[in-house]
């Protein structure tokens, strides 16, 4: 395999790619999340940066959406991996992709294939996306560590988001859930990653625990609005992501009320203006 990734420059300042990394690592404050309102192409990654977010976060379910493939590694990593070329292409702040769990890459052709696209973060979960079945705890440290020892041979700084999947899976009880994402976070951590995202954990109970036993960054997502920022925050999470929910709510709004006043000849401009929609004569 050709290796191409430049690292630092000729007088040993470190390259672009690396400094967006580490502005993306820094951002990861307890008490102080990064806010993430994830993207799905270039044009919405465009107006995340323009709306004054320091990251543009993707989603897999989002981006497989508008590329026409389910979400789960339904789409061709390809296709992934030109879509992410295209966001870190389109907006000057640091990049951090779902990768869901690497599309079956080995680690040396994801970490290379993957810098290729500008990229400088990803999200990499413990289930297997066809199946739903919790990945071995030890294989997934063994997979993220080997993805680090890859990145670090090549001079490339990427920061791991550990996605841990014991909550969405339910696997177990809630108090075996608990458990296993707080010993799977921290081996996460011990392998090389950078933050820990125990998806579908809700319960503020819950999210204190983890951000009190987990040893190191904690991401939790937004949901639908059960609890403010300012509430997660107070919390201690490091980052907070809103996955595919923006994408789907402004979908459904098009599907429905937009598209629904066209159908009727009425005027879809006025929708959400405080005008009745009137029809057309």
């Amino acid at each position: 395999m050709t290796r191409l990734i430049a690292t630092t420059t000729t007088d040993g300042i470190p390259s672009a790619q690396q400094q967006k990394a580490a502005t993306l690592r820094a951002l990861h404050a307890p008490g102080d999340p990064l806010v993430l309102p994830n993207a799905w192409d270039a044009a919405s990654a465009r107006m995340v940066e323009s709306a004054g977010f320091p990251v543009v976060a993707t989603s897999s379910a989002a981006t497989a959406a508008v590329l026409g493939h389910a979400d789960g590694e339904d789409a061709p990593v390809e296709e992934v991996l030109a879509a992410a070329a295209r966001i870190a292409g389109a907006v000057n702040v640091p990049v951090t992709v779902d990768f869901e769990r690497g599309y079956r890459l080995a680690p040396a052709e994801l970490v290379e294939r993957f810098a290729a696209t500008g990229a400088v973060g990803l999200n990499l979960e413990d289930s297997d996306p066809s199946s739903g079945e919790m990945v071995d705890a030890a294989e997934q440290a063994d997979f993220l560590a080997a993805i680090r020892a890859e990145a670090v041979s090549l001079g490339v700084d990427l920061v791991i988001n550990a996605r841990t999947d014991s909550f969405l899976r339910r696997a177990g009880s809630p108090g075996e859930q608990l458990t296993a994402s707080i010993e799977r976070g921290a081996r996460y951590l011990t392998a090389g990653a950078d933050c820990v995202y125990p998806i579908a954990a809700s319960d503020p109970a819950v999210i204190r625990t983890l951000v009190e036993q987990v040893p190191g960054p904690l991401n939790v997502a937004y949901g639908q609005g059960l609890r403010s920022l300012a509430e997660l925050a107070a919390l201690g999470v490091a980052r907070v992501s809103f996955g595919p929910a923006l994408q789907r709510h402004l979908y459904d709004e098009f599907g429905s009320a937009l598209l629904s006043a066209v159908a009727s000849d009425e005027n879809p401009f006025a929708l959400g203006t405080g005008d009745v929609p009137r029809r057309h004569r």
